[in-house]
């Protein structure tokens, strides 16, 4: 395995990227878009696995978020993000343009994908492998929350608040949880404007189901505490033949650092490969 990282420039701002790759020629290059208050630090292990497999991984860390720029928590809009994702989009097609691409993101990373694959209908990419997407959230929000928010989107967009997330039902893994808090990358913040866009985009995402034409697989825990598994489920089902849905039992938020993570990599890599070569 080679592991490289580097800055580059996007909007003014500097964001950070790393790559997991494999000695050779690898069969598919993936790119990660992680979750809210993360980074793609968190994702080794899944490089790693993904290498193994002759997958090559690259990640990178949202702007206000990990090492790249930007306020913690905080963006315009959701554009800010696909602008991202394309740039990257762009350099991985064209170092090997045979070579298929896919886009995989988790938590607020998997409702991002999915914006960016029913609004933006790229034509660059293989397939779409989404966890836990946010579509809705999974623990109730204060009413106080929501109408401040309301307000605030317009005349005080970078107004930070604390993001609320229930991280011990991140993973059974009680390490990974401790791992989580202690990590000092991660953070706990989300502005007005970006929470009150999580929440509209989820709904629309949610309305555009029937539109999704990319093969896409979708997975999510059915004890999911941080978005609501129904939602997702609800999601799966509307959309079309080229999804494949799966409910993990018992299953929190972070599938890939649950205590069966390595069923569901094998299950992420299989499903690449076999769309790969489909």
């Amino acid at each position: 395995m080679i592991w490289t990282e580097g800055y580059s420039e996007i909007d003014q701002h500097r964001v950070y990227h790393q790559e997991w790759a494999v000695d050779d020629r690898p069969q598919a290059r993936v790119l990660l878009v992680h979750g809210l208050g993360e980074h793609s630090g968190r994702y080794q292990h899944v490089g790693e696995f993904f290498t193994r497999a002759g997958i090559n991984l690259t990640g990178f860390d949202l702007l206000g978020h990990g090492k790249s720029d930007g306020q913690r928590g905080h963006a315009e809009s959701f554009d800010v993000f696909c602008r991202e994702i394309d740039f990257f989009l762009n350099d991985l097609v064209s170092r090997e343009p045979l070579i298929p691409v896919f886009l995989y993101g988790h938590s607020l990373g998997g409702l991002i994908t999915l914006y960016y694959s029913l609004l933006r209908k790229p034509q660059n990419i293989k397939g779409v492998v989404c966890t836990s997407p946010g579509l809705k959230p999974g623990y109730p929000i204060p009413a106080w929350k929501t109408f401040f928010g309301n307000l605030l989107y317009k005349i005080a967009p970078r107004f930070t608040m604390d993001n609320g997330l229930p991280l011990e039902y991140i993973s059974h893994d009680k390490n990974i949880v401790a791992a989580y808090k202690a990590d000092p990358l991660n953070h706990p913040g989300i502005s007005a404007r970006m929470g009150m866009d999580l929440i509209r985009n989820g709904l629309i995402v949610s309305s555009k189901a029937h539109e999704m034409m990319l093969p896409l697989l979708l997975m999510v825990g059915s004890a999911d505490q941080l978005v609501d598994p129904q939602a997702v489920i609800e999601f799966g089902t509307k959309s079309n033949h080229n999804t494949t849905l799966k409910v993990w039992d018992d299953g929190f938020h972070e599938l890939h650092n649950e205590t069966f993570k390595t069923e569901v990599l094998i299950t992420i890599t299989d499903w690449i490969k076999k769309t790969a070569s489909g």
